[in-house]
Formats: C-alpha cells, sequence, structure tokens
C-alpha cells in the first residue's frame, strides 16, 4: 500500500515516520520540547553544535507535519516559542524507547552491564 502526504509519497508508513522525524536535529528538537514550550535560544542552547539555519528549516520542517507549533508574540523585540502538538506529544514515548535502547548498547560497549539482562544480544 502507498501513501501520499503534503505531495509526497511513501511505499511504506515507516518511510513516512523515517522522514517526519529523521535529520540530525529533529528527534531532540522533539525530545526536548518534550520537556515543555522553548523559545529559539533555548533550543540553541539545548542543541549544541546546531547552526541557526538549519534549526529553523528543521523547525519549519516540524510545523509543517505538525509536530510543533510556533508561536509569535507581537512584540518588540519579537518572542517565538516553539510547543509540540497533540501529535508531536505521541512521538516522546517512540524517543524514550529509543533512548532506554541507547543506554543498554552503551552499558553493553562499556562493559557497563549484561547484555543478557539489558536485552540485546
Amino acid at each position: 500500500m502507498k501513501y501520499t502526504v503534503h505531495k509526497k509519497t511513501y511505499p511504506c508508513a515507516f518511510d513516512a515516520s523515517l522522514d517526519v522525524i529523521g535529520g540530525k536535529w529533529k528527534m531532540g528538537i522533539i525530545w526536548h520540547l518534550g520537556d515543555g514550550t522553548l523559545r529559539f535560544g533555548g533550543l540553541e542552547r539545548v542543541l549544541p553544535g546546531v547552526n541557526a539555519k538549519t534549526l529553523t528549516l528543521q523547525l519549519r520542517e516540524l510545523e509543517e507535519d505538525g509536530i510543533i507549533t510556533r508561536t509569535a508574540y507581537p512584540e518588540v523585540p519579537l518572542r517565538v516559542e516553539y510547543r509540540l502538538t497533540d501529535l508531536g506529544r505521541t512521538l516522546i514515548p517512540v524517543l524514550q524507547s529509543l533512548c532506554d535502547w541507547g543506554t543498554r548498547y552503551l552499558d553493553r560497549e562499556n562493559g557497563d552491564g549484561d547484555p543478557a539482562r539489558s536485552g540485546m544480544k
């Protein structure tokens, strides 16, 4: 079965998922917004190494896909806040599972855990 969203066609739902959350910074953006609303500068601080242009592009894509909302307040200077949508919040358990897996992987690779106990082979 093929899926079409935003004029893109995906051969399977997995490909659509990767398109939405793929990219070097998107999962980090989603993860940090899981704690609440952040401004652009706050996202830059929690994502060391991201440049402003890339962060802006990733935020626009996440907004277009309905994962985050952007609220601009008519103040001087302009204040912009980002937060997860209801759909975006459904990704937090997925990212938590990836974080848990990463912890088990690192423990295994660092000899800090029994692979059988951690569920990894």
